[in-house]
């Protein structure tokens, strides 16, 4: 009661000269002889009224930012449409001081600019009602995750290292090298040729944990060796399990790298996504029997439906290449082994037709070869994503030679050591994949029927 006493002398100073009183409405306003003096939620206010303002009104004639705005409940993004058509809600709830009961305010003013924030595919999934709402009086804005590399833009990377260095307070600046190792990086995670990342979060981990690696050793700056170092530390949960894959299949056997075989091939996939993109092999096999019975192609291995569509397309391209519809004469079964983690996209489709013409015909598949790509009907080998990943994936795995759509030729970023220990072919068609991948010794008719329906 010491701010009442203070505020009851203060009374008495200029009002009044006699004996005071002190009353606490049930509302818990102090009152002293008349004039208010407090509106705190005194002593007498009893607990369950006692409540505390929410953001909605503490943004009133302000702004109210909400991230992830999916993730909230429907009833309550049903209430968020309530404060914001009619500019006022109650206030709802319990404060820390509360004895455990509820209660409800009279509405209380709340007009404010919504700002929301959330990934594409979830906002898909916010309450009808308030998503109308907001693309009929505001603006839906789809932010860019890359940039256009240009020097400027360069020069804003360079700009933020530095912010990070000053930010941490702790870890040394960046040498040259360092700073251009990290724009590398960021050329790399734009996923995009000719673009950079937008990133910044995730490239900000890798500042740190190339600052600590500085740190460690006494240096007094932040070199190259230290960026390339904190790349295998700063590795997101998805490259982590990648790791885990790649090491558990090689030793099971699972990825074979070297030899020929019919019906066998190591495609390409990535965990992840957007920065956190991570390659894995993904060893794919098929098996042709006589039959015609099944009437389509049997695919295992937990896809998703883009991936079982592309598997089913294939037929059409060896129609096209060999006239013949197999799925009358034959039973086509492929198996993407050991998914666990789920298969999902079209980029294994070139590698899912080598496996099925490879067991056609009986033509074995280079080992030492892996490979991504998407499908047209047509035989066109279209372009797909994560292929630095991809690529990097098959060089850690021991593979030599990757092929990819030539049209991602210039967005796989790599350092130039890893570069020079993997050939990597361009193609257009899957006449191109298959002239490279299969052994053509004693089927050279074949290829040449091949070559003659790509023309």
């Amino acid at each position: 009661m010491k701010l009442a006493r203070q505020k009851i002398t203060k009374v008495e100073r200029i009002h009044y000269k006699g004996k005071l009183y002190n009353v606490t409405t049930s509302s818990g306003n102090v009152i002293v002889n008349g004039v208010l003096c407090k509106n705190s939620g005194g002593l007498g206010t009893p607990a369950h009224e006692r409540i505390v303002a929410g953001m909605i009104h503490k943004a009133h004639l302000g702004v109210l930012f909400i991230d992830e705005i999916a993730t909230l409940e429907p009833a309550t993004q049903q209430e968020l449409l309530t404060a914001l058509q009619e500019g006022k809600y109650s206030i709802t709830g319990q404060s820390e001081r509360s004895a455990g009961a509820m209660v409800r305010t009279e509405p209380v003013p709340c007009n404010f600019v919504l700002v929301a924030a959330g990934n594409a595919e979830t906002v898909s999934h916010m309450h009808p009602a308030l998503r109308s709402r907001i693309r009929g009086y505001g603006y839906e804005v789809y932010m860019k995750d890359t940039m256009p590399d240009t020097p400027a833009n360069r020069d804003l990377i360079a700009r933020f290292v530095a912010q990070e260095v000053v930010k941490d307070k702790k870890i040394p600046h960046f040498s040259y090298e360092a700073v251009q190792t990290i724009i590398t990086e960021a050329k790399k995670r734009g996923n995009r040729k000719g673009h950079l990342t937008l990133l910044f979060r995730d490239l900000g981990g890798l500042i740190r944990a190339a600052g600590d690696l500085a740190l460690e050793e006494k240096s007094g700056l932040v070199e190259k060796k230290h960026v390339l170092n904190a790349r295998a530390i700063a590795r997101t949960l998805e490259q982590q399990m990648a790791d885990k894959i790649i090491e558990h299949r090689k030793e099971y056997e699972v990825i074979i790298t070297e030899g020929r075989q019919v019906g066998r091939v190591n495609g390409l996939a990535v965990l992840g996504s957007g920065s956190g993109y991570s390659g894995i092999i993904l060893p794919i096999e098929a098996e042709v029997t006589p039959g015609g019975e099944e009437r389509e192609i049997i695919a295992t291995g937990k896809l998703g439906d883009i991936a079982k569509e592309a598997v089913k397309n294939v037929s059409a391209i060896i129609k096209r290449y060999f006239g013949e519809d197999i799925k009358k004469k034959h039973d086509l079964y492929v198996q993407f082994l050991q998914t666990y983690e789920g298969v999902e996209g079209d980029s294994a489709s070139i590698a899912v037709a080598t496996a099925i013409i490879s067991a056609l015909k009986k033509v074995p598949i280079k080992q030492d070869y892996a490979m991504t790509g998407s499908l047209s009907v047509r035989g066109e080998v279209l372009p797909v994503g994560g292929v630095s990943s991809k690529v990097e994936a098959a060089l850690e795995a021991g593979i030599k030679n990757v092929i990819v759509p030539k049209s991602n030729l210039k967005d796989i970023i790599l350092d130039p050591a890893k570069r020079s220990k993997i050939r990597i072919i361009p193609v257009e068609k899957i006449g191109d994949v298959l002239k490279a991948a299969l052994y053509w010794k004693g089927k050279e008719a074949i290829l040449r029927k091949i070559a003659a329906a790509s023309a």
